[in-house]
């Protein structure tokens, strides 16, 4: 049976709704990309730097997730991230993707938002001309940072909306409501973008982020959003609108030392739209294969619980009505 619902779940095309490209970046690339532009390693080789991945909540990852990004400096190596994760989702059967970046933490360290979004986008033609891989890219603020600096980058994309396809909001939680970035969202709907926030589970006042995210910013998504299931009210109204809830379990297993398994089974037994994400997989350990196989592992999922889990993924992304009926179709076809 292991065997089978391996190959079960290689065999299912996916879709993946919150991946951070800066999260893909593994240790042997951060490496030579280092040598590259000749950066100076606080570590000797990839083992210690996978060793060094002891993070047991939100913000003792954020700390080691910001400073291993420093590599990140050219087009090229943007082009390189997001092609060498784009790679990694095409071998394991990932045909449409919705990844986030976060421009701010790059234009903080002196690299232009052109030199970031040029280089993603020249790996995501590529990676759906060569790969078969389809993309559409979600712009990320960092919530502790101000909602002015929000502001500016969200300037410095009107160049590139093209490129976009919606916002996000991520990083440290604490203290950083949704309701800080009200006005800079608002400006981002009226530019014909897509709304998610992350909800990350048992953060501060989650709960009044989740109210905040449905009745102030009015989400078009919710990135992990666990925590709603305490509130019956919430989950009746998430389930109305139809929203889908990125959830990315072996992520969770790090940050709250659980994989939330059962609260994923009971968001599909309420009619959420619950889907399974990587989100930073370099540093979880885990793509897309690994987290839907981790829910089996752990609980017992079914093939039909996956396949709902994956039909969710399709349904809630941003693709085209057609992409939609294409992927869904060759869902379909997996049993």
């Amino acid at each position: 049976m292991p065997s089978e619902m391996h190959d079960f779940i290689q065999q299912l095309p996916k879709a993946e709704l919150h991946v951070h490209l800066e999260g893909t970046l593994e240790p042997e690339h951060i490496f030579s990309l280092a040598a590259r532009n000749d950066i100076e390693l606080e570590y000797k080789t990839p083992a210690e730097v996978v060793a060094a991945y002891d993070f047991h909540d939100l913000p003792s990852f954020l700390k080691i997730y910001y400073a291993a990004m420093d590599v990140l400096r050219t087009e090229n190596d943007f082009y390189e991230l997001a092609l060498h994760y784009f790679r990694r989702a095409a071998a394991q059967n990932v045909v449409y993707v919705e990844p986030f970046f976060d421009p701010q933490a790059h234009t903080s360290r002196g690299v232009a938002f052109d030199t970031v979004i040029n280089g993603i986008q020249r790996a995501q033609l590529e990676a759906a001309e060569k790969l078969g891989v389809q993309s559409n890219l979600i712009m990320c603020f960092l919530r502790d940072m101000s909602a002015e600096s929000a502001a500016e980058h969200l300037a410095m994309a009107k160049p590139h909306l093209d490129k976009i396809i919606g916002v996000g909001l991520d990083s440290d939680e604490k203290d950083n409501p949704p309701a800080k970035f009200a006005a800079v969202f608002a400006e981002a709907r009226q530019l014909g973008l897509k709304l998610t926030m992350h909800c990350d589970v048992n953060q501060k006042d989650i709960l009044g982020h989740i109210r905040e995210c449905l009745d102030l910013i009015e989400v078009d998504r919710i990135d992990h959003g666990v925590n709603a299931l305490e509130d019956d009210a919430l989950c009746t109204e998430i389930a109305r609108r139809g929203l889908g809830l990125t959830v990315c379990p072996v992520s969770n297993r790090f940050v709250v030392q659980d994989l939330t398994s059962k609260e994923i089974r009971a968001m599909l037994d309420k009619g959420m739209k619950a889907t399974i994400n990587s989100d930073d997989p370099a540093y979880f350990r885990a793509y897309m294969n690994e987290n839907l196989q981790a829910l089996v592992d752990d609980a017992d999922f079914t093939k039909e619980e996956l396949k709902t889990l994956t039909r969710n993924a399709f349904e809630v992304s941003w693709a085209s009505d057609e992409q939609k009926a294409s992927f869904i179709s060759r869902l379909d076809q997996v049993h």
